[in-house]
C-alpha cells in the first residue's frame, strides 16, 4: 500500500531540502580539518626544534626531514584545505601523516584499545581525522571550492561530486 499523499510530498521536499544542502558537509569538513591543520602546522613551525626533538623520541626515522614535510603539509595544507585547492590531494597527504601518527605517537592508544567502552576509536584524534581525511579523498571538496571551479572552467565535468551528490525523488 503506497504512503499517503501527504507523507509522499513530505518526503520529496525532505529530499530536495537534503540535496539543496549537500554542499555543506564537504565545506564544514575541509574548513573545521583546514583550520585545524593550519593551526598545527603553525604551532610546528614556531617550535621547529621541539617537534623534531619529539620526533626523535618517537622514532621517526629521519626526525629533522620529516618535521619539514609533516610542518609543512599542515600548515600550507591546512590554507589549501579551507579554500579547496587541490583537496584530494592534500587530504591524502595529511592522512598519511595521521597513519604515522597512530602508528607512533598514539602507540600507547593502540595497544589500549578495547571495546570495552573506556576507549575507543574517537578518543584518538588522529583516527578521527583519519577518517574525515578519507571522506575528503573519495568525495571531493564539494561543489563550494576552488577546485570545482577550476573543474567548471577545465569543462572536467563541472560539479566535483556528482557520484555523492543525494538526489530528489521525482
Amino acid at each position: 500500500m503506497p504512503a499517503p499523499s501527504f507523507v509522499q510530498r513530505l518526503a520529496r521536499l525532505g529530499l530536495r531540502a537534503a540535496a539543496a544542502l549537500a554542499f555543506l558537509a564537504p565545506l564544514l569538513t575541509r574548513i573545521t580539518l583546514g583550520h585545524a591543520f593550519f593551526l598545527t602546522g603553525r604551532g610546528k613551525l614556531a617550535n621547529f626544534e621541539t617537534f623534531v626533538s619529539f620526533l626523535g623520541e618517537q622514532g621517526v626515522p629521519w626526525p629533522e626531514m620529516n618535521a619539514h614535510v609533516v610542518a609543512r603539509l599542515e600548515y600550507y595544507g591546512g590554507m589549501l584545505l579551507v579554500i579547496g585547492l587541490l583537496t584530494r590531494l592534500v587530504a591524502l597527504g595529511l592522512a598519511g601523516t595521521m597513519l604515522v601518527a597512530l602508528v607512533t605517537e598514539r602507540k600507547q592508544f593502540l595497544e589500549s584499545w578495547r571495546f570495552s567502552g573506556e576507549v575507543g576509536p574517537t578518543d584518538i584524534a588522529s583516527f578521527v581525522f583519519l577518517i574525515l581525511l578519507a571522506w575528503l579523498v573519495l568525495y571531493g571538496p564539494g561543489v563550494v571550492s576552488l577546485d570545482a571551479l577550476l573543474a567548471r572552467g577545465l569543462g572536467l565535468g563541472g560539479k566535483t561530486d556528482d557520484a555523492a551528490s543525494p538526489r530528489p525523488a521525482a
